[in-house]
């Protein structure tokens, strides 16, 4: 295997780890849902979720950028495929019985309250089936469309403005996904009305939108740092093939 072609696999590899990782931890914390006005001052609820899910937007338009539609759906089915191997191990955890000592020592919390560590190890853990579907199917959809319109756009400007197919794609495929999660995970499966669903998918969105426009100058600095690791002409080798769906 030549140096480019080792390089290459090298580079697919990294972003495809750093890409499932984060997706992974997101749909696992995407659970708890926070106050924006007090941790931000900004009005509305944000799911956990979101605060890590911008390192998945920019790993998504970077191997689009040089692995292409295919490349990007490789790795996004793969998530798909561990995110649920890892719900299910999860949900096996909560339904293993408890050891008498460790519900002993953890029988009060800090004010010697009394308290449930396996009641609580499985409230935090072992997520319905509405969020586990909802999460999934919007992660899937999201991330088609995301790939999908990036190559289009791509094609439509002529492998021009950087900055454009990654955000557009973004911020068009999130509107989809931030509120198909919500309304699939807490309308369709749980108890919350479409009101709320609309509250909490539209100050998701809103903070997706800011960090797609904020981050795009780590998309450039992935660019330079890339165009170094590469070089230059295998790098813009790489990039007629992403554009032209040749695989990884």
């Amino acid at each position: 295997m030549n140096t480019f072609a080792s390089k290459k696999q090298q580079l697919y590899l990294v972003l495809s780890g750093i890409f499932l990782v984060n997706a992974l931890l997101a749909e696992i914390i995407g659970v708890k849902i926070f106050s924006a006005d007090k941790l931000m001052g900004l009005p509305g609820s944000l799911t956990a979720g979101v605060l890590i899910w911008p390192v998945v937007f920019v790993t998504t338009d970077i191997i689009n950028e040089y692995f292409g539609k295919e490349g990007v759906l490789r790795i996004s089915y793969l998530t798909v495929v561990l995110i649920l191997f890892a719900f299910g191990v999860i949900y096996l955890t909560t339904k293993l019985p408890p050891a008498d000592f460790w519900l002993d020592v953890n029988k009060t919390d800090n004010l010697g309250r009394p308290f449930n560590i396996d009641f609580a190890y499985q409230s935090i853990f072992r997520q319905g089936l509405g969020i586990i579907t909802g999460s999934i199917v919007a992660f899937a959809v999201g991330q088609v469309l995301d790939a999908t319109i990036f190559a289009a756009i791509r094609r439509a400007t002529g492998g021009r403005l950087v900055w454009l197919r990654a955000t557009g794609s973004t911020l068009i495929s999130q509107l989809v996904d931030s509120f198909v999660v919500l309304y699939v995970a807490f309308y369709l499966f749980g108890n919350w009305t479409f009101d709320q669903v609309i509250a909490v998918a539209n100050t998701n969105y809103w903070y997706k939108f800011a960090a797609a426009v904020l981050l795009t100058p780590v998309l450039y600095l992935a660019h330079f740092l890339i165009d170094k690791y590469l070089g230059q002409e295998e790098t813009s080798e790489l990039q007629v093939e992403a554009a032209e769906n040749v695989s990884v």
